[in-house]
């Protein structure tokens, strides 16, 4: 299934039912009164993440979603039925937004959260509830309310402990497939990458993590560049970034410095926030450099990029380092739990 982590869509909650005129008429019951029912409630329209869905997909082709309408009042006491409300199932981390105002509506981070994103009208009041000792007769009623209409933006940003990024081939997919169970496209060409991809890192029984691999950025990214400006906003969610470098580029041209401060670069564009969340350096491909060489490689590349934070030397394509790497990830989770925030429900 292709993946799609954005929709447009509309959404028209029911009309309430108009409220009733009537008046009893019965043999022997010459002064029956006013017997006007109210009208039906409009349904309305719900959205709940789901768990077990994982794309937006649905949501690109029915793109109008509109819930029933209520019931007219009857006479004899009758009052209209109510509409139904719809529920659109949606995936955990999908959040919603006016399309118009861009105002956020609701975030659904959790499994079987629920937002209201259009309320049905309510019905019409009929004629029974004017009756008064001056009005024993009342012809008039009310007209059961339009339901809520609006254009919303869904945006769904994947649930991850840790997120990786890095310039296309630095060896992200190489690396996910090497710590979890993940199978994402690897091959020697840019961008194998095309979308996000999870996987789960299990340490032992009762301890893990989740680390998400978006494509590779290049400078530009975040005006639209290749790949990655459509899916760093699922970083937004991340806790713990690795940032995986490519210290033994093999064409000979690329400066693996200069690259990771473009993709630093294009993190603080898209959004400054990015760049602020704790960020270790991945020094990846090392096996490619001479053993008696491998330290020396690091520390010049720390002093040339000016690194003080945590650093730690791979070769993900031989799981040399990877072990040691998500281990001290476990102990930084484990230290830093993560903080409950609000989300609108």
């Amino acid at each position: 299934m292709k993946f799609f982590d954005e929709a447009l869509i509309e959404v028209i909650a029911g009309d309430g039912g108009d409220g009733a005129v009537s008046f009893r008429r019965e043999k022997y019951v010459p002064r029956g009164g006013p017997d006007g029912g109210d009208g039906g409630r409009g349904g309305s329209v719900i959205l709940k993440a789901d768990r077990n869905l994982n794309t937006l997909i649905d949501y690109r082709y029915a793109r109008v979603h509109r819930a029933g309408n209520g019931e007219k009042g009857r006479g004899a006491d009758q009052y209209g039925r109510g509409a139904k409300d719809i529920v659109l199932r949606v995936p955990v981390g999908t959040v919603i937004t006016d399309a118009d105002s861009g105002d956020l509506i609701a975030d659904l981070a959790i499994d079987a959260q629920s937002a209201l994103v259009a309320r049905g009208g309510r019905g019409g009041l009929g004629n029974l509830h004017f009756k008064s000792s001056t009005n024993r007769a009342p012809r008039q009623s009310t007209p059961g309310e339009r339901g809520e209409h609006w254009r919303l933006r869904l945006e769904l940003k994947v649930l991850a402990d840790v997120g990786l990024l890095g310039m296309p081939n630095a060896g992200k997919s190489t690396l996910i497939r090497a710590i979890s169970a993940a199978r994402p496209k690897v091959a020697d060409y840019p961008f194998t990458t095309l979308a996000p991809n999870l996987g789960v890192v299990r340490i032992d029984q009762n301890r893990s993590f989740v680390v998400a691999d978006i494509p590779g950025l290049i400078e530009g990214a975040a005006e639209g560049a290749g790949l990655g400006h459509r899916f760093l906003r699922h970083l937004q969610r991340t806790r713990l970034l690795l940032h995986v470098v490519d210290v033994a580029p093999q064409d000979g041209e690329s400066d693996p410095v200069a690259d990771a401060r473009a993709v630093v670069k294009e993190l603080k564009r898209y959004d400054a926030s990015l760049a602020d969340k704790p960020r270790w350096l991945v020094l990846n491909k090392i096996d490619l450099i001479a053993p008696e060489e491998r330290e020396s490689r690091i520390a010049a590349f720390v002093k040339s990029y000016r690194w003080k934070g945590a650093v730690f030397g791979i070769a993900a394509i031989s799981n040399l380092g990877c072990r040691e790497l998500t281990y001290a990830v476990q102990a930084w989770m484990e230290d830093h739990p993560a903080e409950r925030s609000e989300v609108d429900a």
